[in-house]
């Protein structure tokens, strides 16, 4: 072992003497592990334990890569497991993201946590079962074609009494077993055993709804957050950011928080940052330091010049194009041409609280816990930045306030850590609301040209789509370089911006088309509050708001019904099941939208949009009440088809399903960044409103359509994809208005009224 090296068991015994003052679901499994696991270096894709493990009680711990950001993924994770092991659901345990037990399979991201790392635990849950069978045949002295399981036993076919526990046949032991592995970490991890799974209409566990403890956890106040850790010995941070983006720190007066008792400040390049051994001593000291700030010019544009200024910027990168048929013979034919441009906000992750992390850096070992959505990320980025291998480094995951997307919980947590070496004690580092709403990484903004060309019955002859605007990753969608981390940025590490956005993912086919990209180069290269990154369906909800509402634009110049006209245009007969299954579920009235009912001060609208996200389908159906008078929309029911393949919990899914809905709805109603030529001045809810309870639903009407031929695919960012176009279509339905700038926010639907009331007064 090199100097300086710890091995897993080492840091494991370290890392016991570490008192964390609450109790998290599944601790107390990854407590009962770790004496066992420990004993085991390193953690190995191609082997099975990696993966699953039982101990002696017969009760199966799955160590899952990723971690549940409020979905319930870990439930369907054990269901998955419990289903192959033939276990009770109650014997399984599931420890995630903690990265001295599970192996990066890239955290919550992509919506792929049952598509690809259920595959993985699939068979690897498979395997352990055919294992299991190979030793109790040869205890039981039989073939193993006649070994029977259940309830986490082995016994001969047609002798239940004698029987074989799990616990007895693994022992002390391991499972010792090979997979075979693709070669890949993180999202694309693939590792298989000899067996087989199950076949669908073997499943008992699968496709049945089990609760949520996490539920109960939320509504009764017992759930521990990333905010509730405590360790001995540590420290409160708080960090000062400048008022003018640009600007850096060039001095501190530390006697400006002598009256704290035990503050202290560092300035350490563009980090400055207070400590104290309470919260309320930091919090207070922070507020009062005084820090001499560079001159700096103004580096943002004029705001109400953005959607020009994208229209006028240099291409910094044109992206591959997706073209089907001859799209300019069709231009040349002058066939009826219909074109529109939309318009994208920048938008905040906006989490619940701002994000917070505890870090305790020793000379040749880090421990950090964060409520990062990827935590083997941290741990490679803490690495990088204190300059440590990354075995020397453990992440653990620990739930947060929200992220869905590359926020600000990985700043977070490098720069406690780097806050830690710098005072050599641990740290617990909590962004304000205005760090956390104004610095977070943003959803990028964009315009969208759309251009389509009709026949005269009414056919779509040409699309094309063009996006253009900042890169969805001027910062990488995880931490694992300090370079995509504000704190690494503010420490001169440089950036690792690259230019990229994306076409659309959509299921129709018309003869011919043209689907491409453009970036523009980020308004600051570093240590900017306008840094762009993924934020929940990483550009997905601003390009369908294009496309939808504009094949709704199409279907209105061909005078034809949304979903007739729709699909007119389909072929894959997933697209028109779920298609025609949320027009049934919603009870569409078939009509050319935009005939609106101008009877009253509160109008009525329907409107219907459809999704493709890789290998999952949706078509959602919204109908808004608007009132006139103040422009306020507010959806009064939804109706959704969602196939994702294989349904392995229906409750569940319906959950993420309504979250989807219900996010998508606050980003299309009223979420945009606001920022001066300076910074960001979204700091609170206030400033950066977001919808609350008097904007929700009187009902969503979920239909899952289970296709068990399928493999399950993603369903943590689909269903929110078409929310945006169906919101603004309904309002030209309700209206006659049609509203191409996100969001509909009342002040914008109210002013789009009155200019159409005074068109309409003129042309009388």
């Amino acid at each position: 072992m090199r100097a300086g090296a710890i091995d897993r068991r080492n840091l494991l015994k370290a890392s016991g003497a570490i008192v964390v003052a609450f109790a998290v679901r599944g601790f107390a499994a990854q407590g009962a592990v770790a004496a066992e696991r420990g004993k085991r270096q390193p953690l190995a894709p191609d082997q099975l334990d990696s993966f699953v493990a039982i101990d002696r009680d017969g009760r199966c711990t799955v160590f899952f890569g990723k971690v549940d950001v409020g979905q319930g993924v870990q439930v369907a994770i054990a269901q998955i497991v419990a289903e192959e092991l033939d276990l009770p659901l109650s014997a399984v345990d599931v420890i995630m993201g903690d990265t001295a037990f599970t192996l990066d399979q890239g955290g919550a991201s992509g919506s792929y946590a049952i598509s690809n790392a259920g595959r993985t635990l699939r068979f690897a849950a498979a395997e352990a079962r055919r294992v299991l069978v190979e030793r109790a045949a040869a205890a039981l002295e039989t073939f193993e074609s006649l070994v029977e399981t259940g309830d986490g036993k082995a016994w001969v076919r047609g002798s239940p009494e004698r029987a074989l526990t799990y616990g007895e046949l693994i022992g002390e032991g391991y499972f010792e077993t090979p997979l075979t592995w693709n070669g890949q970490m993180g999202n694309r991890l693939d590792a298989r055993g000899k067996a087989v799974p199950k076949s669908p209409d073997q499943y008992k566990v699968v496709g049945t709804s089990p609760p949520r403890e996490d539920i109960r956890e939320n509504v009764f106040g017992d759930q521990a957050y990333v905010t509730d850790v405590r360790v001995p010995g540590m420290l409160h941070a708080r960090v000062i950011r400048p008022p003018v983006v640009g600007s850096v720190p060039l001095a501190i007066n530390p006697q400006s928080i002598a009256r704290f008792n035990g503050a202290r400040a560092i300035h350490e390049r563009g980090i400055v940052a207070v400590f104290a051994e309470r919260e309320w001593d930091a919090i207070r000291a922070s507020r009062v330091l005084e820090v001499q700030w560079s001159e700096a010019p103004p580096p943002f544009p004029d705001p109400e010049q953005l959607y020009d200024y994208l229209d006028s910027a240099p291409t910094e990168r044109s992206g591959d194009e997706e073209s089907v048929g001859d799209f300019d013979a069709v231009v040349a034919a002058g066939e009826r041409v219909v074109e529109a441009r939309y318009e994208w906000p920048f938008q905040s992750h906006a989490s619940m609280a701002a994000a917070c992390a505890v870090a305790d850096v020793k000379d040749a070992s880090a421990t950090v816990w964060t409520g990062t959505q990827k935590p083997h990320a941290v741990r490679t980025g803490v690495a990088k930045l204190l300059g440590l291998p990354d075995t020397n480094v453990r992440a653990i995951w620990v739930r947060g306030p929200g992220s869905y997307g590359r926020n600000d919980a990985g700043d977070a947590a490098l720069e406690a850590a780097f806050l830690s070496r710098v005072v050599g004690r641990p740290v617990r580092l909590q962004y304000t609301r205005a760090q956390g709403t104004g610095w977070d990484p943003k959803g990028p903004a964009s315009i969208h040209r759309c251009r389509g060309l009709l026949s005269s019955d009414g056919w779509v002859l040409g699309l094309s789509l063009l996006s253009r605007g900042f890169s969805r990753m001027d910062v990488a969608p995880t931490e694992a370089d300090p370079r995509d981390t504000l704190v690494g940025q503010l420490l001169g590490k440089g950036s690792n911006s690259q230019a990229a956005f994306a076409i659309p993912d959509e299921p129709y086919e018309p003869a011919a088309k043209r689907f491409s990209w453009e970036t523009v180069a980020p308004l600051v290269k570093t240590g900017s509050s306008l840094r762009t990154g993924h934020l929940r369906d990483p550009v997905g909800l601003q390009i369908n708001f294009a496309s939808e509402s504009f094949w709704d634009e199409m279907a209105y110049a061909a005078s034809a019904d949304p979903v007739a006209f729709r699909l007119r245009h389909l072929k894959d007969p997933r697209a028109i099941t779920v298609l025609q299954e949320t027009a049934r579920l919603f009870g569409w009235k078939p009509r050319v939208a935009g005939n609106p009912d101008d009877s009253g001060e509160t109008v009525k609208g329907q409107g219907i949009a459809v999704c493709s996200r890789g290998d999952t389908l949706c078509a959602t159906a919204v109908e808004i009440e608007l009132n006139r008078r103040t422009g306020r929309i507010r959806p009064v029911r939804w109706a959704i088809a969602h196939d994702c393949g294989l349904v392995i919990n229906p409750a569940g899914l319906k959950l993420v399903i309504e979250g989807n809905i219900i996010q998508a709805t606050s980003r299309s109603l009223y979420e945009e960044v606001s920022f001066n030529r300076s910074n960001v001045t979204s700091v609170d809810w206030m400033s950066y409103p977001i919808a609350d309870v008097t904007d929700m639903p009187d009902r969503i009407d979920i239909a899952l359509i289970n296709r068990p031929e399928h493999p399950p695919g993603g369903a943590g960012e689909p269903a929110g994809r078409p929310v945006p176009a169906a919101l603004a279509n309904a309002l030209f339905d309700a209206a006659g208005i049609r509203l191409r700038r996100a969001p509909l926010t009342p002040a914008r639907v109210k002013a789009a009224l009155e200019a159409s009331d005074e068109a309409q007064a003129n042309a009388a």
